[in-house]
């Protein structure tokens, strides 16, 4: 039973960070501040008679409580905490510095489960029993409690602001993910239409000729023959008409790209506006810019700091352009590795990259394609798009 205690269970914080090494790494380097149980060495000037017991006993207490709010059930963390503020408050009186640390080790792992508003309560309760224990019991100073209290409420803090993040940032990419899906499902279930349409009459009448045909072989040659080269002419318009279906199969996918551009830039309070009506795009294109239009609204959600931000595609002149600019701060002097694979892509596809950042006036990107002979007879000429560096405003 004991040894059951301390294996991680599935629902565990450490389990959590499955996969994650990092967290896991942090989890434990976060030990290092527990130096400070063991300042009373340094700072002050007589020991309590007692205190090295009380510290042997109290910290490897700690160290347990602390690695149970990490493998035992999530739910159970809050419960940990308060063990870990009781024991703060039964080791000030002996080591001082090291009651400070538990209890903010304590509010520290009440962050660590719980809607924000239970987890700042449950901070807050652990704080009022440190200055209540304090002042009436240990009578410490006034300036000492408001310090610790001060840093207990802001690592607690960063414990809550982090899981938030981490909860929204899980949720967004599941929104992404259900994004896609819903684009590749509405794409079968296009897929499936137009074949049953395409086919479904056209096939059907190339067996009722085929049987004709086979009918009047014997008593008339020449209507056989003719019944036959009508089925083939009807095969053959049925299979231009599947070849032009299927070169449209992609283009739901720079449509579910925009798509989810607009809820992570969405998520991230800025404004997406984009071209809902896309013309019908060349397949050898399709995926390349659907990958550069991912880049592009990567970089502006994480380096931007915009408001407002508009994609814009574009068949004019036997050119194809993909604009995306936003109104952020702009004043990127050098391209990063996103800016470099984004030319890359675009050179592969025979095109152009125009990149633009002025301080203070946001950044566009321009893609331009030429197109083919067989290209422009599937892209349509539309008007141009007027995609400046300063998108309009949100209202």
């Amino acid at each position: 039973m004991a040894r059951s205690w301390f294996q991680p269970t599935p629902d565990s914080l450490w389990n959590r960070f499955q996969g994650k090494p990092r967290l896991r790494a942090a989890s434990m380097f976060h030990l290092v501040w527990t130096v400070y149980v063991f300042g009373d060495l340094v700072f002050a000037e007589k020991l309590n008679p007692h205190w090295w017991l009380a510290t042997l006993i109290a910290f490897p207490a700690f160290l347990g409580l602390y690695a149970l709010s990490y493998i035992r059930p999530l739910r159970q963390a809050s419960w940990f905490a308060v063990a870990v503020a009781l024991l703060a408050y039964a080791l000030m009186g002996i080591n001082a510095s090291g009651g400070g640390c538990l209890v903010i080790y304590a509010c520290a792992m009440m962050g660590f489960e719980g809607s924000p508003k239970r987890s700042y309560l449950g901070m807050a309760g652990i704080i009022g029993g440190f200055a209540l224990v304090g002042t009436y019991i240990y009578s410490w100073p006034l300036s000492i409690l408001a310090t610790l209290s001060f840093i207990a409420i802001s690592v607690g803090s960063i414990n809550i602001i982090y899981r938030v993040n981490a909860q929204r940032d899980a949720e967004l990419k599941l929104s992404h993910d259900e994004v896609r899906r819903l684009a590749a499902m509405a794409e079968r279930e296009r897929i499936g239409r137009d074949l049953h349409d395409l086919l479904g009459h056209t096939l059907s009448l190339i067996t009722l000729k085929l049987e004709l045909s086979r009918r009047l072989i014997d008593r008339d040659t020449d209507a056989a023959r003719r019944e036959m080269e009508e089925a083939e002419a009807v095969a053959r318009h049925a299979l231009a008409e599947v070849r032009s279906a299927v070169t449209g199969i992609r283009a739901t996918g720079l449509a579910a790209e925009l798509a989810s551009a607009r809820l992570l830039l969405n998520a991230s309070m800025v404004h997406f506006d984009y071209v809902s009506e896309l013309p019908q795009l060349p397949e050898r294109l399709e995926a390349g810019l659907a990958l550069v239009l991912r880049e592009a609204v990567t970089n502006i959600h994480r380096h931007a700091r915009a408001s407002f931000a508009e994609a814009r595609v574009d068949v004019t002149g036997g050119v194809l352009t993909l604009c995306v600019a936003d109104n952020g701060s702009g004043g990127v002097s050098e391209e990063g590795n996103g800016i470099c694979g984004m030319r890359e892509r675009v050179r592969a596809l025979g095109g152009t990259l125009a990149f633009e950042s002025e301080r203070g006036k946001g950044t566009r990107v321009r893609i331009a394609v030429p197109l083919t002979a067989a290209d422009r007879r599937l892209a349509p000429t539309t008007e141009p798009d007027n995609l400046g560096l300063e998108p309009r405003p949100t209202s």
